[in-house]
Protein backbone atom coordinates (compact mmCIF):
# COMPACT_ATOMS: atom_id res chain seq x y z
CA UNK A 1 0.00 0.00 0.00
CA UNK A 2 1.14 3.52 -0.79
CA UNK A 3 0.50 6.22 1.79
CA UNK A 4 -0.10 9.81 0.76
CA UNK A 5 3.44 10.65 1.92
CA UNK A 6 4.98 7.91 -0.19
CA UNK A 7 2.91 9.02 -3.16
CA UNK A 8 4.24 12.56 -2.91
CA UNK A 9 7.80 11.35 -2.44
CA UNK A 10 7.71 9.10 -5.50
CA UNK A 11 8.01 11.51 -8.41
CA UNK A 12 7.36 8.95 -11.13
CA UNK A 13 4.22 7.67 -9.43
CA UNK A 14 2.84 11.13 -8.72
CA UNK A 15 3.76 12.97 -11.90
CA UNK A 16 3.04 10.47 -14.70
CA UNK A 17 -0.38 9.13 -15.57
CA UNK A 18 -0.70 5.62 -16.93
CA UNK A 19 -2.46 5.04 -20.23
CA UNK A 20 -5.46 2.69 -20.06
CA UNK A 21 -5.22 2.71 -16.29
CA UNK A 22 -8.27 3.39 -14.13
CA UNK A 23 -7.99 4.87 -10.66
CA UNK A 24 -11.04 4.01 -8.58
CA UNK A 25 -11.55 6.84 -6.07
CA UNK A 26 -13.35 6.20 -2.79
CA UNK A 27 -14.13 8.98 -0.33
CA UNK A 28 -14.98 7.68 3.12
CA UNK A 29 -16.03 8.90 6.55
CA UNK A 30 -16.31 6.51 9.51
CA UNK A 31 -17.73 3.53 7.64
CA UNK A 32 -15.01 0.90 8.13
CA UNK A 33 -17.27 -2.13 7.67
CA UNK A 34 -18.87 -0.81 4.50
CA UNK A 35 -15.50 0.35 3.18
CA UNK A 36 -14.04 -3.14 3.62
CA UNK A 37 -16.97 -4.65 1.74
CA UNK A 38 -16.40 -2.21 -1.13
CA UNK A 39 -12.66 -2.92 -1.29
CA UNK A 40 -13.25 -6.66 -1.36
CA UNK A 41 -15.78 -6.18 -4.17
CA UNK A 42 -13.27 -4.14 -6.13
CA UNK A 43 -10.72 -6.92 -5.72
CA UNK A 44 -13.12 -9.18 -7.62
CA UNK A 45 -13.43 -6.86 -10.60
CA UNK A 46 -13.00 -8.56 -13.97
CA UNK A 47 -11.20 -6.17 -16.31
CA UNK A 48 -9.96 -6.76 -19.83
CA UNK A 49 -6.29 -7.23 -20.65
CA UNK A 50 -6.12 -3.74 -22.14
CA UNK A 51 -6.85 -2.02 -18.81
CA UNK A 52 -5.38 -2.01 -15.33
CA UNK A 53 -6.76 -0.36 -12.23
CA UNK A 54 -5.83 0.75 -8.74
CA UNK A 55 -7.68 2.22 -5.76
CA UNK A 56 -7.41 5.52 -3.93
CA UNK A 57 -9.07 6.00 -0.53
CA UNK A 58 -9.51 9.57 0.68
CA UNK A 59 -10.39 9.50 4.38
CA UNK A 60 -12.33 12.58 5.51
CA UNK A 61 -11.95 11.66 9.19
CA UNK A 62 -9.26 13.44 11.20
CA UNK A 63 -8.99 10.32 13.38
CA UNK A 64 -8.05 8.30 10.26
CA UNK A 65 -10.61 5.60 11.01
CA UNK A 66 -10.16 4.04 7.54
CA UNK A 67 -6.38 3.59 7.78
CA UNK A 68 -6.47 0.21 9.52
CA UNK A 69 -9.04 -1.16 7.05
CA UNK A 70 -6.97 -0.07 4.06
CA UNK A 71 -3.71 -1.33 5.60
CA UNK A 72 -5.09 -4.80 6.32
CA UNK A 73 -6.68 -5.01 2.87
CA UNK A 74 -3.39 -4.02 1.22
CA UNK A 75 -1.52 -6.74 3.13
CA UNK A 76 -3.56 -9.50 1.49
CA UNK A 77 -4.42 -7.97 -1.88
CA UNK A 78 -2.37 -7.56 -5.04
CA UNK A 79 -4.30 -4.44 -6.00
CA UNK A 80 -2.31 -1.19 -5.73
CA UNK A 81 -4.02 1.05 -3.18
CA UNK A 82 -3.23 4.56 -1.95
CA UNK A 83 -4.49 6.03 1.32
CA UNK A 84 -4.67 9.73 2.15
CA UNK A 85 -6.47 11.98 4.62
CA UNK A 86 -8.40 15.19 4.07
CA UNK A 87 -8.55 16.64 7.57
CA UNK A 88 -11.15 19.32 6.87
CA UNK A 89 -14.64 17.82 6.90
CA UNK A 90 -15.86 18.61 3.40
CA UNK A 91 -16.86 16.07 0.74
CA UNK A 92 -15.72 18.34 -2.09
CA UNK A 93 -12.23 18.58 -0.59
CA UNK A 94 -12.17 14.82 -0.06
CA UNK A 95 -13.00 14.26 -3.73
CA UNK A 96 -10.24 16.67 -4.75
CA UNK A 97 -7.80 14.81 -2.48
CA UNK A 98 -8.69 11.55 -4.20
CA UNK A 99 -8.09 13.06 -7.64
CA UNK A 100 -4.72 14.44 -6.50
CA UNK A 101 -3.62 10.93 -5.54
CA UNK A 102 -4.97 9.27 -8.70
CA UNK A 103 -2.55 8.06 -11.38
CA UNK A 104 -4.80 6.74 -14.11
CA UNK A 105 -5.80 8.06 -17.52
CA UNK A 106 -9.34 7.34 -16.32
CA UNK A 107 -10.87 8.20 -12.96
CA UNK A 108 -13.85 6.39 -11.45
CA UNK A 109 -15.81 7.32 -8.33
CA UNK A 110 -17.90 5.00 -6.20
CA UNK A 111 -19.34 5.73 -2.73
CA UNK A 112 -18.15 3.94 0.39
CA UNK A 113 -21.63 2.53 1.06
CA UNK A 114 -21.81 0.93 -2.39
CA UNK A 115 -20.34 -2.14 -4.05
CA UNK A 116 -20.13 -2.89 -7.79
CA UNK A 117 -21.04 -5.81 -10.01
CA UNK A 118 -17.96 -7.77 -11.10
CA UNK A 119 -18.01 -6.33 -14.64
CA UNK A 120 -18.62 -2.76 -13.46
CA UNK A 121 -15.33 -1.25 -14.60
CA UNK A 122 -15.35 -3.17 -17.88
CA UNK A 123 -18.80 -1.84 -18.75
CA UNK A 124 -17.90 1.75 -17.86
CA UNK A 125 -14.61 1.59 -19.77
CA UNK A 126 -16.20 0.18 -22.91
CA UNK A 127 -18.95 2.79 -22.86
CA UNK A 128 -16.34 5.56 -22.47
CA UNK A 129 -14.67 4.40 -25.72
CA UNK A 130 -17.56 5.74 -27.77
CA UNK A 131 -16.74 8.81 -29.92
CA UNK A 132 -16.83 12.20 -28.14
CA UNK A 133 -17.73 10.65 -24.77
CA UNK A 134 -15.91 12.28 -21.85
CA UNK A 135 -17.45 10.18 -19.11
CA UNK A 136 -20.05 7.56 -18.28
CA UNK A 137 -22.49 7.08 -15.40
CA UNK A 138 -24.26 3.89 -14.37
CA UNK A 139 -27.20 2.87 -12.20
CA UNK A 140 -27.09 2.53 -8.43
CA UNK A 141 -29.61 -0.03 -7.22
CA UNK A 142 -30.72 -0.43 -3.58
CA UNK A 143 -29.44 -3.42 -1.62
CA UNK A 144 -31.35 -4.34 1.55
CA UNK A 145 -29.67 -6.53 4.14
CA UNK A 146 -33.06 -7.07 5.78
CA UNK A 147 -36.54 -6.78 4.30
CA UNK A 148 -37.86 -3.20 4.49
CA UNK A 149 -41.50 -2.24 5.15
CA UNK A 150 -43.77 -2.76 2.16
CA UNK A 151 -44.45 0.97 1.78
CA UNK A 152 -40.73 1.56 1.12
CA UNK A 153 -40.82 -0.81 -1.85
CA UNK A 154 -44.20 0.37 -3.15
CA UNK A 155 -43.11 3.99 -3.07
CA UNK A 156 -39.71 3.29 -4.64
CA UNK A 157 -38.09 5.54 -2.05
CA UNK A 158 -34.66 3.97 -2.51
CA UNK A 159 -34.86 3.69 -6.31
CA UNK A 160 -32.93 6.04 -8.55
CA UNK A 161 -33.66 7.06 -12.14
CA UNK A 162 -32.27 4.87 -14.90
CA UNK A 163 -31.86 5.55 -18.61
CA UNK A 164 -31.28 3.66 -21.82
CA UNK A 165 -27.62 2.94 -22.52
CA UNK A 166 -26.11 5.72 -24.61
CA UNK A 167 -28.45 8.44 -23.31
CA UNK A 168 -26.71 11.82 -23.19
CA UNK A 169 -27.18 13.27 -19.70
CA UNK A 170 -27.95 16.79 -18.51
CA UNK A 171 -26.00 18.37 -15.67
CA UNK A 172 -28.70 17.86 -13.04
CA UNK A 173 -28.59 14.11 -13.74
CA UNK A 174 -24.91 13.91 -12.78
CA UNK A 175 -23.63 12.35 -9.55
CA UNK A 176 -20.45 10.71 -8.33
CA UNK A 177 -21.80 7.46 -6.89
CA UNK A 178 -21.05 5.50 -10.07
CA UNK A 179 -19.07 7.35 -12.72
CA UNK A 180 -15.94 7.04 -14.86
CA UNK A 181 -14.39 9.89 -16.84
CA UNK A 182 -11.23 10.78 -18.75
CA UNK A 183 -8.72 12.59 -16.59
CA UNK A 184 -7.83 15.00 -19.39
CA UNK A 185 -11.19 16.79 -19.08
CA UNK A 186 -10.00 18.23 -15.74
CA UNK A 187 -7.35 20.42 -17.38
CA UNK A 188 -8.08 24.01 -16.45
CA UNK A 189 -10.84 23.00 -14.02
CA UNK A 190 -9.55 24.18 -10.65
CA UNK A 191 -10.65 22.90 -8.31
CA UNK A 192 -12.58 19.97 -9.81
CA UNK A 193 -15.04 20.03 -6.88
CA UNK A 194 -15.73 23.38 -5.27
CA UNK A 195 -15.56 23.38 -1.44
CA UNK A 196 -18.43 25.87 -1.06
CA UNK A 197 -20.69 22.95 -2.03
CA UNK A 198 -19.25 20.78 0.75
CA UNK A 199 -22.61 19.96 2.33
CA UNK A 200 -24.01 18.68 -0.97
CA UNK A 201 -24.48 19.70 -4.58
CA UNK A 202 -20.77 19.63 -5.43
CA UNK A 203 -21.29 16.77 -7.87
CA UNK A 204 -23.95 18.55 -9.94
CA UNK A 205 -21.81 21.70 -9.98
CA UNK A 206 -18.92 19.56 -11.28
CA UNK A 207 -21.01 18.22 -14.17
CA UNK A 208 -22.51 21.65 -14.91
CA UNK A 209 -19.09 23.26 -15.36
CA UNK A 210 -17.72 20.39 -17.45
CA UNK A 211 -20.77 20.21 -19.70
CA UNK A 212 -20.53 23.96 -20.23
CA UNK A 213 -17.04 23.26 -21.58
CA UNK A 214 -18.50 20.81 -24.10
CA UNK A 215 -17.91 17.54 -22.24
CA UNK A 216 -20.42 14.80 -23.04
CA UNK A 217 -21.50 12.33 -20.35
CA UNK A 218 -23.58 9.30 -21.29
CA UNK A 219 -25.38 6.51 -19.49
CA UNK A 220 -24.45 2.82 -19.33
CA UNK A 221 -27.25 0.79 -17.79
CA UNK A 222 -25.07 -2.33 -17.66
CA UNK A 223 -22.49 -0.76 -15.30
CA UNK A 224 -24.30 -1.57 -12.07
CA UNK A 225 -23.42 -0.60 -8.52
CA UNK A 226 -25.45 -1.41 -5.42
CA UNK A 227 -26.08 0.90 -2.47
CA UNK A 228 -26.47 -0.66 0.96
CA UNK A 229 -29.64 0.79 2.50
CA UNK A 230 -29.69 0.27 6.30
CA UNK A 231 -32.92 0.44 8.34
CA UNK A 232 -31.98 3.94 9.54
CA UNK A 233 -32.71 5.24 6.05
CA UNK A 234 -36.21 3.78 6.09
CA UNK A 235 -37.24 6.25 8.78
CA UNK A 236 -39.68 8.97 7.78
CA UNK A 237 -37.64 11.57 9.63
CA UNK A 238 -34.54 10.68 7.62
CA UNK A 239 -36.39 10.97 4.30
CA UNK A 240 -37.97 14.31 5.14
CA UNK A 241 -34.72 15.84 6.43
CA UNK A 242 -32.89 14.62 3.34
CA UNK A 243 -35.53 16.22 1.11
CA UNK A 244 -35.21 19.56 2.97
CA UNK A 245 -31.44 19.43 2.51
CA UNK A 246 -31.82 18.51 -1.16
CA UNK A 247 -34.07 21.54 -1.66
CA UNK A 248 -31.51 23.78 0.04
CA UNK A 249 -28.66 22.43 -2.06
CA UNK A 250 -30.71 22.93 -5.22
CA UNK A 251 -30.55 26.70 -4.73
CA UNK A 252 -26.75 26.67 -4.68
CA UNK A 253 -26.83 26.39 -8.46
CA UNK A 254 -27.41 29.76 -10.12
CA UNK A 255 -28.76 28.17 -13.28
CA UNK A 256 -32.52 27.78 -13.16
CA UNK A 257 -32.70 28.98 -9.55
CA UNK A 258 -35.63 31.34 -9.92
CA UNK A 259 -37.56 28.96 -12.13
CA UNK A 260 -37.17 26.34 -9.37
CA UNK A 261 -38.33 28.84 -6.74
CA UNK A 262 -41.37 29.71 -8.86
CA UNK A 263 -42.29 26.05 -9.18
CA UNK A 264 -41.99 25.61 -5.41
CA UNK A 265 -44.22 28.62 -4.68
CA UNK A 266 -46.94 27.00 -6.80
CA UNK A 267 -46.32 23.42 -5.63
CA UNK A 268 -46.29 23.89 -1.85
CA UNK A 269 -49.98 24.84 -1.40
CA UNK A 270 -51.03 22.12 -3.86
CA UNK A 271 -49.14 19.45 -1.91
CA UNK A 272 -50.50 20.74 1.41
CA UNK A 273 -54.06 20.46 0.14
CA UNK A 274 -53.54 17.03 -1.43
CA UNK A 275 -51.76 15.33 1.49
CA UNK A 276 -54.91 14.27 3.39
CA UNK A 277 -56.30 12.77 0.18
CA UNK A 278 -53.07 10.85 -0.37
CA UNK A 279 -53.70 8.89 2.82
CA UNK A 280 -56.64 7.25 1.07
CA UNK A 281 -54.28 5.89 -1.56
CA UNK A 282 -51.92 4.27 0.94
CA UNK A 283 -49.08 5.30 3.20
CA UNK A 284 -46.51 5.10 0.39
CA UNK A 285 -48.38 7.76 -1.60
CA UNK A 286 -48.70 9.99 1.46
CA UNK A 287 -44.96 9.74 2.15
CA UNK A 288 -44.05 10.23 -1.51
CA UNK A 289 -45.90 13.52 -1.57
CA UNK A 290 -44.55 14.51 1.86
CA UNK A 291 -41.02 14.07 0.53
CA UNK A 292 -41.82 16.15 -2.56
CA UNK A 293 -43.34 18.83 -0.33
CA UNK A 294 -40.12 18.98 1.72
CA UNK A 295 -38.04 19.28 -1.47
CA UNK A 296 -39.99 22.45 -2.30
CA UNK A 297 -40.02 23.69 1.31
CA UNK A 298 -36.23 23.35 1.45
CA UNK A 299 -35.90 25.86 -1.38
CA UNK A 300 -38.27 28.43 0.10
CA UNK A 301 -36.89 28.16 3.63
CA UNK A 302 -33.38 28.67 2.25
CA UNK A 303 -34.57 31.75 0.38
CA UNK A 304 -35.95 33.10 3.67
CA UNK A 305 -32.67 32.40 5.48
CA UNK A 306 -34.10 29.53 7.51
CA UNK A 307 -31.95 26.41 7.71
CA UNK A 308 -33.62 23.54 9.61
CA UNK A 309 -31.09 20.92 8.45
CA UNK A 310 -27.37 21.66 8.71
CA UNK A 311 -25.85 18.39 7.58
CA UNK A 312 -26.97 15.23 5.84
CA UNK A 313 -27.31 12.21 8.12
CA UNK A 314 -24.97 9.31 7.36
Amino acid sequence: MWSEHELTASRGFAMSFEANHITVCVCTYRRPTLLLRLLESLARQQVSDRSTFSIVVADNDTEESAREVVTKFAERSLLPIVYGVEHKRNIALARNKAIEMARGEFIAFIDDDEFPAEDWLTQLRQACDKPRVAGVLGPVKPHFETTPPSWIIKGGFCDRPEHATGTVLRWWQGRTGNVLFRREILRGVEPPFRPEFGAGGEDQDFFLRLMDRGCVFTWCNEAVAFEIVPPARWKRRYMLKRALLRGRNNLKHARGRWIAVGKSVVAIPLYLVSLPLMLLGGHHRFMKNSVRLCDHLGRILTLLGINPVHEREM
